[in-house]
């Protein structure tokens, strides 16, 4: 893929899932002059119509010309496909990324969770996968309209069989350069697997709790018994990273908690899929971590009780309200 990743025009970017990630993060790549094209379901006429309505602290703007597409088979092949779908769509993977993925090209997989680059490299091997952890609150308030928050940093990390460490490469470079183009943060991590724990650590407790608890982070913060829970939460997330030999330090978690108190008022995106009666991603986020402890005979109590009480919620809103394509 060396080669054929040059300055940032030549670099043809797709995005699988036109939402409050791919669809901030595609338009500020677009904005910047990448050439960028979406995939859009119940959002397409819309955008079509209207263009990508993108509001932020940073600056208001509006894309009047989207390469927006119902079907992948419309699609060019591309040099970069980020997949910023939510993980409980990712059955559609298979018919997806390969019809719209360059031979040379990567995929960048934007999604919380444990073990999605591992899913992604049985369909597209394990050379063309790079993860992407996304350090933003942005939400999508209508369709084709985003509304950026805050924050908005990726850390990047090549993915290698059984998450070994990747080191930074040199596509990892370029495709940071197109993000830092556009304005976004990028972080290089060398060892993906361990990014991954690191962004668990908020993940789980915060997601998890703002579902169970029916609250904002700064009410979770707020009460000294919630507070104490989601840093009980997060040592239980670094015990999960110790079994796989990940570290992460106990002034991270610190860090963590001290971020989350400054933060703006948020519902996370568990809760908001849970208000609004869609799917949970409670198998990437809580359930994939949770059998990688358990295969190695260590059990982690507080997060599968999480867990649980998440399976049955997602459940019964399913129950209730079906999800509408």
């Amino acid at each position: 893929m060396g080669a054929s990743l040059g300055a940032a025009s030549n670099r043809r970017y797709a995005i699988l899932g036109t939402g409050a990630l791919g669809g901030f993060y595609g338009a500020r790549l677009q904005q910047a002059g990448t050439e960028v094209h979406f995939l859009l379901r119940s959002d397409y006429e819309q955008v079509q119509q209207q263009g990508l309505v993108i509001e932020s602290p940073e600056g208001n703007f509006t894309l009047s010309q989207v390469y927006a597409y119902r079907r992948v088979e419309e699609m060019p092949r591309c040099d970069v496909v980020v997949v910023a779908l939510k993980s409980t769509h990712n059955h559609l993977l298979p018919a997806l990324l390969p019809r719209v993925l360059k031979e040379d090209g990567v995929v960048l997989v934007l999604q919380n969770g444990l073990g999605l680059e591992a899913e992604v490299a049985q369909i597209v091997g394990a050379k063309r996968v790079m993860g992407g952890l996304c350090f933003i609150c942005s939400n999508k308030v209508g369709p084709g309209h985003i509304r950026h928050l805050d924050y908005g940093a990726i850390t990047l990390g090549e993915y290698a069989a059984n998450y070994q460490a990747g080191g930074i490469t040199e596509r990892m470079s370029q495709i940071a350069q197109d993000f830092t183009q556009a304005g976004i943060p990028i972080h290089l991590a060398e060892d993906l697997l361990l990014a991954r724990w690191h962004k668990l650590v908020w993940n789980i407790p915060f997601n998890g709790l703002s579902v169970v608890l029916n609250a904002t982070t700064d009410a979770l913060m707020a009460d000294r018994y919630t507070y104490a829970l989601a840093e009980q939460l997060m040592r239980e997330v670094a015990l999960g990273a110790k079994v796989q030999s990940r570290a992460i330090a106990d002034d991270f978690i610190q860090k963590m908690l001290d971020d989350t108190v400054k933060m703006k008022p948020y519902r996370t995106s568990m809760k908001i899929d849970y208000d609004e009666g869609r799917s949970l991603e409670v198998e990437a986020i809580f359930g994939n971590p949770l059998r990688a402890a358990q295969a190695a005979g260590v059990q982690l109590p507080q997060i599968a009780m999480l867990y649980q009480q998440l399976k049955f919620l997602s459940n019964r809103t399913r129950a209730q309200s079906p999800e509408q394509g």
